[in-house]
C-alpha cells in the first residue's frame, strides 16, 4: 500500500496542480494504464482546484493498493451550502480571481463525479466539505 497526503493552500494558484501532478507521476511509475490514470488525474487536479479557490485549505489524500486508488479531499470550510446546485454542471460560485486565472466554468464537483468509479460527498457549513473518490486500477 502507498500513501500520501498534500497538503493544499487557499488561494495559492502558484502551486495549483502540484498535488495532482505528483499523483499522476506515482501512478504512471506504478504502470496504471492511461485511461485510468487519465481519469484519476482529472479528479484530483479538480479537487485540488476547488480547494484553492473554494475552500479555507485542507488536504488531498493518495491511498493506492492492489486494485483501487483512493483520493480523498478534505477541506476546513466554509462547506456547501447545497451540494445538489454545486454538483450541476455550470453552477459556479468563483471569485473574479478564479475566474482571471481561468478557473470558475462550474464543472469541478461534476468531473470528479464522472470520472470516479465511487464518489461521495460530505458538507457541512461552516465546517467544510469531504469528498472521496475510488478508481478501479486491478
Amino acid at each position: 500500500m502507498i500513501q500520501a497526503k498534500y497538503t493544499v493552500v487557499r488561494g495559492d494558484y502558484a502551486r495549483a496542480g502540484e498535488a495532482s501532478a505528483d499523483i499522476k507521476r506515482t501512478l504512471k511509475q506504478l504502470g496504471v494504464d492511461s485511461s485510468t490514470l487519465r481519469r484519476i488525474a482529472v479528479a484530483s487536479y479538480e479537487s485540488e482546484l476547488n480547494m484553492v479557490i473554494h475552500s479555507l485549505g485542507g488536504t488531498l489524500t493518495l491511498v493506492i493498493d492492489n486494485d483501487r486508488v483512493k483520493l480523498t479531499s478534505n477541506d476546513l470550510g466554509p462547506g456547501i451550502f447545497d451540494v445538489n446546485e454545486a454538483m450541476q454542471e455550470g453552477y459556479s460560485t468563483a471569485d473574479d480571481i478564479a475566474r482571471n486565472y481561468g478557473f470558475g466554468a462550474g464543472m469541478g464537483l461534476p468531473n470528479m463525479r464522472r470520472n470516479a468509479d465511487k464518489f461521495a460527498i460530505y458538507s457541512m457549513v461552516p465546517d467544510g466539505t469531504t469528498i472521496e473518490m475510488e478508481f478501479n486500477i486491478g
